[in-house]
């Protein structure tokens, strides 16, 4: 992450006005730990934090609040360093990445998904795609499908889209997010075939496991009528454990077979047969219709009537719960009545780290609200008990 270490100095003026920049600093907020500056440029909000180095301040791009591109970053630093008119010791904020840059037609975030996400084709989904191997034969062959691969391993990430970009395959969209979290968005009866190939067994924490009683769930509530969610595993622990979970589903026909040959393998799975390795499927059928999901609820605030009150709330507030969790982690404090809270809350498989600004008494996610899940509404819905 791009850095600069400056010698130890003031605060900055915020009166100053300097139109020569591309940043503008909006305000100053403090901890016992660490300084945050807000700040705005080309219209986005993001946070810098300033911290002490061996008696030196080090400021850098918070990461809870990044900016990309990288060298939007580093703008905004440099920016700090004409501001300020500290002296700097180092920087890296004006080095060169090198990492590739994937293809944005075919990279997406997750909010991608979240603003009204349309296609005509029908969607199948991989949940972690490894090597692509299966995930690009399925694209070539399926052109009239739309196939979505979920990982989380960035060079498999980037090998894919190397090879998608090669290939000049246009119906791959590949995403970094949790299987368990992702289905959420997309609509009822929208997808076709759900793949789950040789999912990481996590036997000493099995609940990190992508099969459970919930994403089965999920999964037959996205898949069409006819759709297929096939799971295929090398690991007896794992072939066990789910097709225990088939007792949950028996309205749903499903089929077990072992050593089954598909029509591609990758080079682990051969490497397997060759050691003789059992290797199982499970397919689940989905055989009726399931409703849209409708979201109730919003991301507003009620105003603060006693911030001193709210602090005291948010300083012995915890929420662990079966389906999220909320901990308040540091308040800042801006001017005299301005606050800044840092919150991790949602879901225990993902969890969202924001900043909650108190200005006016008006609270506020800063850089927007959180994305729209059922979880992150309740942990929501809980975080309002403090601001009262």
């Amino acid at each position: 992450m791009p850095h600069i270490l400056f010698e130890k100095h003031s605060d900055i003026d915020l009166s100053k006005d300097d139109s020569s920049l591309k940043t503008k600093f909006n305000f100053i907020a403090n901890s016992t730990y660490d300084q945050k500056i807000g700040a705005t440029i080309e219209g986005k909000e993001f946070l810098l934090t300033k911290v002490d180095k061996n008696g030196n301040d080090l400021v850098k791009l918070d990461n809870a609040t990044r900016l990309t591109p990288v060298d939007l970053m580093k703008t905004a630093l440099n920016d700090y360093a004409t501001y300020s008119g500290a002296k700097v010791l180092f920087t890296n904020a004006t080095s060169i990445y090198n990492k590739m840059v994937p293809e944005d037609s075919y990279l997406k975030t997750i909010e991608y998904f979240t603003n009204e996400f349309k296609t005509d084709k029908e969607i199948w989904v991989e949940v972690g795609f490894g090597s692509g191997v299966h995930l690009l034969h399925q694209a070539r062959t399926n052109p009239d499908k739309l196939i979505i691969g979920l990982e989380i391993h960035t060079p498999s990430i980037e090998q894919v889209l190397k090879q998608v970009k090669i290939e000049n395959i246009t119906n791959v969209l590949v995403i970094n997010y949790d299987a368990r979290l992702f289905l959420e968005f997309l609509k009822s009866n929208s997808v076709g075939r759900i793949f789950v190939h040789f999912p990481v067994p996590w036997d000493k924490k099995p609940h990190r496991r992508v099969f459970s009683d919930e994403f089965i769930e999920e999964s037959l509530r996205v898949l069409k009528v006819g759709g297929t969610l096939e799971l295929r595993t090398d690991s007896p622990n794992y072939f066990e454990y789910s097709s225990g979970l088939l007792d949950h589903f028996k309205e749903y026909p499903s089929t077990i077979t072992k050593n089954q040959d598909l029509a591609v393998t990758s080079k682990y799975e051969a490497r397997w047969k060759r050691q003789e390795k059992d290797i199982w499927d499970i397919i689940i059928t989905s055989t009726k219709e399931s409703e849209d999901i409708v979201l109730d609820g919003d991301f507003n605030f009620p105003n603060i009537t006693d911030i001193e009150k709210v602090k005291e709330n948010i300083s012995n507030f915890k929420v662990v719960k079966d389906s999220f969790l909320i901990h308040f982690e540091t308040i800042y404090t801006i001017g005299e009545d301005g606050m800044l809270i840092k919150v991790t809350f949602g879901s225990f498989n993902r969890p969202v780290t924001k900043y909650i600004i108190v200005e006016n008494n008006k609270p506020r996610y800063f850089q927007g609200d959180p994305i729209k899940t059922k979880t992150n509404l309740k942990a929501h819905k809980k975080i309002i008990e403090s601001f009262k």
